[in-house]
């Protein structure tokens, strides 16, 4: 196995294992058909057991991926189409799994548990979504944005189209972003923080470029409300096809993808703090600046999520181009891991916590802490050392 960091010998090892990313929305599609064949209602809640359970087993067994493009193949890699379709795929089949979740949530056959676990299911496709959206929007082409606002239509969660790109990216590892956790904060008082915050930045954002072009709020060229619109379309299509039966199931799915994207933000800048320039702002967004993993399997289950530093970095490159780094600070296991050790704030904290004070040195004036509970963990730090 190669070192972080190490080129690969070929311009992309994986290259035919990208396709396996599309198991995330596929597993919408096969609850019924498990459940026929084996009698077990269990697979009804097969996306949570496939993300909290199989991958970080297998990421676990694999171990790390280890290999990086090299700079020769980078210009070849960005322009084969292929890994473009590779996310381009994900769109259908969320959405068709979607259509048959509805169908079944509308019928009399399943149990409110059995619901419960397809909505779960559906859930966990819906903020997987959200970062095949975060991939697609990204790019400058025009279609691959609007794709992007569709993939999110699911979620509900359109805002974050604007918030990530112009808010997140210029914020990140600082105390004014609000997706950007701080030491000794837990995941659920993060959770509303971040929602709350998100969808406020996504909105005066959008406001004011709207009004740099001269433009009004209510405008067919805003952002936000094209995303949520689709989500309107979408819902109101579905309610329309299955009756308004679907529609709590509908928003508890977009409830838990939700949650699924801000539990990995959570995971992403835990306790991390950019450091500041002589005049007081902050400096450019360095490697050390978001929590890495270099696991195989989450690599291609999220298009190379966890190579978040080179993402901050070079925010236009695609997913088959990022790079793991030596430089950036590692995670003791993939995304997968790390959001259910996050679900458990003692667990957290005892994992991670002296991970951040490592990460500075053993200066924990340095980290990004909760500024209700700074005192005590300065005193509690100050004492140990």
């Amino acid at each position: 196995m190669q070192s972080v960091g190490k080129p690969s010998g070929s311009a992309d090892p994986k290259r035919h294992l990208w396709v396996l990313g599309l198991i995330a929305p596929a597993s919408a599609l096969l609850p019924s058909q498990l459940v026929l064949h084996t009698g077990a209602a269990v697979f009804w809640w097969i996306g949570p057991i496939i993300v909290l359970v199989i991958i970080p087993v297998l990421d676990w067994a694999v171990g790390d991926d280890g290999s990086n493009p090299r700079d020769e193949d980078y210009e070849l890699l960005s322009n084969d189409r292929y890994y473009r379709w590779c996310t381009y795929l994900f769109l259908p089949i969320q959405l068709i799994g979607l259509i048959i979740a509805a169908h079944m949530w509308a019928g009399d056959e399943l149990g409110l548990l059995d619901k419960l676990g397809l909505a779960a299911t559906l859930g966990f496709v819906s903020g997987i979504g959200i970062n095949a959206a975060h991939e697609l929007g990204h790019r400058v082409e025009h279609m691959e944005r609007w794709l992007a606002k569709i993939a999110l239509a699911q979620s509900g969660y359109g805002h974050f189209f604007v918030e990530h790109n112009r808010g997140h990216h210029v914020r990140v590892a600082t105390p004014d972003d609000p997706a950007s956790a701080r030491l000794g904060e837990s995941l659920w008082e993060f959770l509303p923080r971040s929602v709350a915050g998100g969808f406020r930045s996504a909105l005066a954002l959008e406001k004011e470029r709207l009004a740099r072009k001269g433009l009004p709020w209510w405008t067919v060229h805003n952002h936000v409300l094209q995303a949520w619109a689709m989500t309107l379309a979408l819902f109101g299509t579905l309610i329309a096809a299955f009756g308004i039966a679907v529609l709590p199931w509908l928003l508890l799915q977009a409830v838990i993808g939700a949650a699924l994207l801000e539990t990995v933000n959570y995971v992403e800048h835990y306790g991390l703090l950019r450091e500041r320039r002589p005049n007081g702002s902050w400096a450019r967004c360095s490697p050390r600046d978001s929590w890495n993993s270099d696991r195989l399997v989450t690599n291609i289950f999220l298009f190379h999520l966890q190579r978040h530093s080179d993402h901050h970095a070079n925010p236009g490159r695609r997913y088959q181009t990022l790079r793991s780094s030596e430089h950036a600070p590692q995670l003791p296991a993939g995304y997968a891991s790390m959001i259910v050790f996050a679900a458990i704030p003692p667990l957290w904290r005892s994992i991670m916590d002296h991970r951040v004070l490592a990460h500075y040195d053993g200066d924990i004036t340095r980290a990004n802490i909760q500024p209700r509970k700074r005192t005590r963990i300065l005193a509690i730090y100050r004492a140990t050392a």
